[in-house]
């Protein structure tokens, strides 16, 4: 056994008797830590450096093994990246704001937010932990915001400790030193001042108007975080009365039949000839007696239902179009909880009145119940409902279907609404060409996603914990709100919370005062602040030096289910405020699929914690599964995959040790190399490295298409061949067996590939590939330049790879001639003739010595001319050797 040192800081020592994986992620992360080999190095230029905007987890419960993927993936990219020399800043960020983290924190303490109640210093919450009982809102203890917030503050701190764990079990390579928290002082700054830009340039708005509205959060949802789910319903055939006095119905057909008393219209299509003599009439509605136009519009559809529809608001998107083209009136009846509101002023004949006190306080599911027994008395609804299954909005984190409330709501342009030749749509989806997408695909998602919307980006949400709106609105000498005075801080203020900080020019005596101001009570949707990444985690705000050093980024990597939320958001904030892209590539990975093949997610309950398969497989392992997938594809949950990268990680170790076994290698004096190439003059051991120069140039050139998995696929191979033929053929000669020059060329052939190979696996299976580097070599595998294929070229000497390759099938003929009949491979061939094409029959004979020693070969005739293949004749065995007695 060699006796060789670890480098220094190591804690391995020489070459174990027995490697083992166990313990090397604890030993190696606090090696890396204690050494830095992550840390990004300031002193720089733009050039010189990788950065990448490194996916912020949910800080809220527990990772799953989604993350895992995808952070792996980025991972190799990054580790790559950094072997070529680049000096990379990969931070990590917790996305610590919004719902997720809100309703943890409600069912771990058994709280909710009451914005009315006063701050209690002396707050204990009731429990920790959580159970059944309190994710019941009910069962929740009702707290100040503060309070709320502090709860928050102080779980996320929890979860992002137990969350560094796992990737730092998982070999994650970012530089801990520029972690980020999306809801800390700095975030919070940075986030305000955005907005604050955006409102000064005219990007972000304020609005008064009919919003999609989650009812069991109670907060406004932008388009990006809706999902439809297919939902029974049916069409119900309800007659509305003409005022013609003819007593004539026209009759409509509607999934939503609760909604009559907020009916403003009727539509059709102005080219439907049933209803040309009807339009410009009017109709009233049945039970509450209201009397509505005739109207027509394009978007009305001749073949859906009867053809004429009645307009709401609101019932869907549709009706928020009619609304605003045909410029009717608002008539809402749900409220922010979901359920029908108190009074209906523009219904006022007493029959509709009594009808309507009937909904009042009632769930819209209950509502249309009564709503349908109301029609069928009084036979307004005609025939039985029809049926059917169609796609309902639901907020994509929430479980009953999205109503449209009329609120104030803060908005932030990002094309939905500038759709002219070369306006803000036009910009956006000209950025998207010129990202690199890997895989290029899925640019396609992105710019049918932007082409798509239908209006700009709401941000505002009525939520607790997240970023507060840097505002305040005057308020006037009646105690009336004027949202159109808009009071602002200085920039140097930042950041601000408007319910506790007063503006200039006030004091805390004047709030919610006439003459005085009032704060906006709402924070920025969480994607807000998410969407500035680049800008958060590059000290845009604070630390402008080191943002011109890193910006824009090179890299995003992320999946693909948030290209239109998170991807996309990012892209129109670094237009608006930087005028410019935020990294220049993207990569994306796929979903995890159960053995169903459906998404993995914590919805829906099937997700996969990763801490047990990372101990249970090893880092290495999952770390492999990962890598084995292509970009962007949706990959099945396959462990049997995590225990082939298990024993590909074992093997790594077990076959170094024995490579390094065979004696010390001659020193490259020119340093290219870990041993001297012009030691290397046995052709089957230049054939290894022509093999070995093919492969480093196929990896090369697959990492630099951020392609880790073609990288791996390439490498692997060679690295079991390598193991299973190279090292079978050439150890009695390593040991010496056949002269000093001939030992030479394979001890220097065996360093060299081996430390090649520790670094083209490097990036995939980052421990057993350290553990490995430390037993001969110095400092850490990771900061290794890349591997080059022009010194192994040269050490090859124009010897071609297929020496080898033709060799390796020799081996397994020989192999196969002891195992069928049933001896031990270490059985001597008396005499044997190998029979191969012509070509061929010549690699072979500059192995010959090789092959004999491997196969106990005797007396060997290779003979050429074989059309094709390989055949083994005239073979006799000698008597197998004996088995010695254990003592």
């Amino acid at each position: 056994m060699t006796d060789t040192s670890a480098h220094p800081g190591a804690a391995s020592g020489p070459i174990p008797d027995k490697p083992s994986l166990d313990g090397l992620e604890d030993r190696w992360d606090r090696v890396w830590s204690d050494q830095q080999v992550y840390a990004f190095d300031p002193d720089t230029t733009r050039e010189q450096v990788f950065s990448v905007d490194t996916p912020p987890p949910t800080a809220s419960g527990s990772l799953h093994i989604g993350h895992v993927f995808g952070y792996s993936q980025a991972d190799m990219i990054v580790r790559y990246q950094r072997m070529r020399g680049k000096n990379v800043f990969y931070p990590l960020g917790w996305d610590d704001n919004g719902l997720p983290t809100e309703r943890r924190v409600q069912n771990y303490y058994g709280v909710r937010c009451d914005p009315s109640l006063p701050y209690d210093p002396e707050f204990t919450p009731p429990q920790e932990g959580g159970d059944n009982r309190s994710a019941k809102p009910a069962n929740q203890l009702p707290i100040s915001r503060r309070n709320f917030i502090e709860l928050c503050e102080t779980l996320t701190e929890i979860d992002e400790k137990s969350f560094e764990e796992v990737f730092r079990t998982l070999g994650v390579s970012v530089d801990w030193n520029h972690s980020y928290q999306t809801i800390n002082a700095a975030s919070r700054a940075t986030s305000q001042r955005a907005f604050l830009e955006n409102l000064a340039a005219g990007q972000a708005y304020q609005s008064e108007a009919p919003t999609m509205w989650d009812v069991t959060y109670r907060t406004a949802v932008a388009q990006a975080e809706q999902v439809d789910q297919e939902r029974d319903g049916a069409y119900h055939h309800i007659g509305f009365s003409r005022t013609d006095g003819t007593g004539e119905k026209v009759f409509i057909e509607t999934t939503r039949p609760e909604l009559l008393p907020a009916c403003v219209a009727l539509v059709a299509h102005p080219d439907d000839e049933r209803y040309q003599g009807l339009l410009g009439t009017t109709v009233t509605s049945p039970l509450f007696d209201v009397e509505v136009p005739v109207l027509a519009h394009p978007l009305a559809q001749a073949d859906k239902g009867a053809g004429i529809a009645m307009i709401c608001t609101f019932g869907d998107a549709t009706d928020v179009i009619w609304w605003r083209d045909l410029q009717l009136p608002t008539r809402s009846v749900i409220g922010r909880d979901g359920r029908f509101l108190p009074d209906a002023p523009w219904i006022t004949t007493e029959a509709g009145r009594a009808h309507y006190a009937e909904l009042v306080g009632l769930t819209v599911f209950s509502a249309q119940k009564r709503v349908v027994e109301l029609v069928t008395a009084s036979g307004d609804l005609v025939g039985e409902p029809r049926r059917i299954t169609h796609p309902v909005k639901f907020y994509e984190n929430g479980d009953k279907p999205l109503e449209y409330v009329t609120s104030r709501q803060w908005y932030l342009t990002n094309g939905g609404r500038d759709t002219s030749e070369g306006g803000l749509r036009d910009a956006l989806i000209a950025r998207g060409r010129e990202i690199t997408w890997h895989p290029a695909y899925m640019e396609s998602r992105y710019r049918n996603w932007v082409e798509g919307l239908s209006g700009d980006w709401l941000i505002s949400r009525q939520r607790f914990f997240g970023v507060p709106f840097p505002l305040w609105y005057a308020v006037d000498a009646h105690g009336e709100t004027d949202h159109d005075t808009v009071l602002t801080p200085n920039l140097a203020r930042l950041p601000i919370d408007p319910t506790i900080d007063a503006p200039e020019g006030y004091d805390e005596s004047q709030r919610n005062q006439p003459g005085g101001f009032v704060a906006d009570p709402d924070v920025l949707d969480t994607w807000a602040t998410s969407s500035l990444t680049p800008q958060l985690a590059g000290g845009w705000n604070e630390d402008p030096e080191l943002f011109a050093k890193v910006y824009p980024m090179d890299l995003r990597p992320q999946g693909h289910d948030i290209i239109r939320t998170w991807l996309f958001a990012t892209i129109v904030r670094s237009h608006l405020q930087q005028d410019s892209l935020p990294w220049t590539n993207t990569s994306i990975n796929g979903w995890i699929l159960d053995p169903d093949r459906k998404k993995m997610s914590k919805s829906k309950g099937n997700v996969v914690t990763p801490i047990g398969l990372l101990r249970q497989h090893g880092s290495d392992g999952v770390r492999y599964w990962a890598g084995r997938a292509r970009q962007g594809v949706d990959t099945a949950f396959d462990e049997g995959q995590m225990k082939i990268g298990r024993r590909l990680a074992i093997k790594i170790l077990n076959a170094s040790k024995f490579a390094l076994g065979f004696g010390t290698a001659p020193a490259d004096p020119a340093g290219l190399l870990a041993a001297d190439p012009t030691a290397v003059t046995e052709a089957v051991d230049r054939s290894l490295l022509a093999s070995l120069a093919t492969v480093v140039e196929a990896a090369t050139a697959a990492y630099e298409e951020m392609d880790y998995a073609r990288a791996l696929e390439v490498t692997e191979p060679f690295f079991w061949a390598f193991c299973d033929d190279y090292i079978e053929l050439v150890k009695d000669r390593a040991h010496g067996q056949v002269g000093e020059a001939g030992a030479a060329s394979a001890r220097a052939a065996l360093a060299i590939t081996l430390d090649v190979l520790l670094r083209l696996f490097a990036p995939v299976v980052v421990f057993a590939t350290e553990e490995v580097w430390s037993w001969w070599r110095e400092g850490s595998v990771h900061t290794q330049p890349w591997p080059d294929a022009a010194p192994l070229r040269e050490a090859a000497a124009g010897t071609p790879a297929e020496l080898l390759s033709t060799l390796s099938d020799l081996v397994v003929a020989v192999r196969r001639i002891k195992s069928d009949a049933k001896v031990s491979q270490k059985t001597p061939i008396l005499r044997a003739t190998l029979s191969l094409p012509a070509a061929r029959a010549e690699l072979a004979e500059a192995g010959r010595s090789d092959l004999t020693a491997l196969g106990r070969i005797e007396a060997l005739t290779i003979v050429g001319g074989a059309e094709d293949g390989i055949s083994v004749t005239d073979v006799e065995l000698g008597e197998p050797p004996v088995k010695q007695p254990r003592h």
